[in-house]
């Protein structure tokens, strides 16, 4: 059962808490983010050595902003996902999802859902639309995303390089004046 407590900015499935990151939380978004990078890699695209070098400063200011979300287990970062608005005047009603992951143990438990539905109930305060690029092997995630009202318009072809090996990544859409997960 899913509980949402607009109050508290929280919500919980059983023993998983999923809500914004707190500003004085960095070092563990930091942690997330560089077990996301390490696990997944070819799922991102930035790398762990890149974020390893960055000053927890980056770290802190993202966390500021009320844009990146954790899934806590007792206390223990499991997940996260993040959005940020584009700017600009003609792109200002569009975001971006980001950075969505789930640590392999606590995969398939909807944790990751329950981390997009947390980043798109935020963002529909701020934008009309938010898109995503994902890898074009990932159908679980792919999966996630349809459910939670997504939709695919694109792939672009060798979007990221690991080596000498690439890999695509399907463009995907959600309306948010259309489309808002419960």
């Amino acid at each position: 059962m899913i509980i949402f407590q607009p109050e508290l900015k929280s919500m919980v499935l059983k023993h998983i808490d999923i809500r914004a990151f707190l500003a004085d939380e960095a070092d563990t978004y930091k942690a997330i983010r560089l077990m996301a990078l390490e696990t997944n890699p070819e799922a991102f695209g930035s790398t762990a050595e890149s974020e390893r070098a960055r000053g927890i400063e980056y770290f802190e200011s993202k966390v500021k902003t009320g844009r990146v979300f954790g899934g806590f287990e007792g206390g223990r970062c499991i997940g996260m996902a993040g959005y940020y608005p584009l700017e600009g005047e003609k792109f200002a009603h569009k975001a971006v999802l980001w950075g969505v992951f789930v640590a392999p143990g606590y995969r398939g438990r909807s944790v990751a859902s329950l981390l997009v539905r947390a980043v798109l109930r935020r963002a529909c305060t701020e934008v009309e639309v938010i898109n995503l690029s994902v890898v074009a092997n990932n159908a679980a995630a792919i999966a996630v995303y349809g459910q939670l009202g997504f939709r695919a318009y694109g792939t672009e072809p060798k979007a990221l390089k690991l080596g000498s090996v690439y890999v695509d990544e399907i463009l995907m859409s959600c309306d948010l004046s259309e489309t808002m997960p419960a």
